[in-house]
């Protein structure tokens, strides 16, 4: 029953990968699979070796860099308060190192300014340049180079 064997690798590879991350481990694991079917058709030790060695070589040589890729990309789209990090906010109440009000798409924010040392008058300008939990930390356009 070398098909077991097989199976029993994959899943030990599998527990390997849960625990690394890696990516590598998950391939293996996957061409272990690949090993046990040939070994469940009835092929002999020879030809499951050389199925393990196939499949894993296609995984970590092809599969595998394209995986990365795939991850290591920005979503296309932000969501939630990221949104609206870049976006144009008008000034309600003044802005200052630790308050403020703004608006920001028809929505009020509590706001504070990235510039410690600006106050940022009713009715300016400012583009979000990050969130923090609820405030906006925002910077008057006409200071922006």
């Amino acid at each position: 029953m070398p098909w077991l064997v097989w199976m029993l690798a994959a899943a030990a590879l599998g527990v390997a990968e849960f625990f690394t991350l890696t990516l590598v481990f998950g391939l293996l694991a996957a061409a272990a699979l690949v090993a046990a079917v040939v070994a469940g058709v009835g092929v002999g030790l020879l030809g499951q070796l050389v199925a393990l060695g196939v499949a894993a070589a296609a995984g970590l040589l092809i599969i595998r860099p394209v995986a990365l890729r795939h991850m290591a990309q920005a979503p296309l789209t932000r969501e939630g308060s990221d949104a609206l990090i870049g976006k144009r906010a008008e000034v309600l109440r003044e802005v200052t190192a630790s308050r403020g009000l703004v608006k920001i798409s028809g929505e009020e924010w509590s706001a504070r300014a990235l510039d410690e040392s600006l106050v940022i008058p009713v009715g300016a300008l400012v583009d979000v340049m990050e969130i923090e939990g609820a405030t906006a930390v925002v910077y008057p356009r006409e200071l922006l180079p």
